[in-house]
C-alpha cells in the first residue's frame, strides 16, 4: 500500500527532512538521500519537475508523487515562492 503523506499535506522538497521524503510513495532511503544531496549541491529545486534531474527519480516515481510535493512555501493563507532562488 502507498504511504503517501500520512497527513495529506504537501512535502516541500526544498525544506523537508529525510523522514518527510520517506512518506512519499516510491521514495526509500537511497532516493531520499539522493534528493537531499541534489538539493544541497544545486541550491534547491526551482520547480517540482527539477526532481527528474535526481539520479534514480524517473517518470514513474515522479508521476506517483507530483501531486504531493511542492517547492512553494505556504504560510497561513499566503503562498510564497521558495526563497532559495
Amino acid at each position: 500500500m502507498d504511504n503517501i503523506s500520512k497527513e495529506n499535506k504537501l512535502v516541500n522538497i526544498n525544506t523537508c527532512t529525510k523522514e518527510e521524503l520517506l512518506t512519499l510513495s516510491g521514495i526509500g532511503e537511497s532516493k531520499a538521500n539522493a534528493i537531499i544531496s541534489y538539493r544541497e549541491e544545486n541550491g534547491g529545486f526551482k520547480t517540482i519537475e527539477d526532481l527528474l534531474n535526481v539520479s534514480g527519480i524517473g517518470n514513474s516515481i515522479y508521476e506517483k508523487i507530483k501531486n504531493y510535493i511542492t517547492t512553494w512555501v505556504f504560510y497561513k493563507n499566503y503562498c510564497y515562492y521558495n526563497y532559495f532562488f
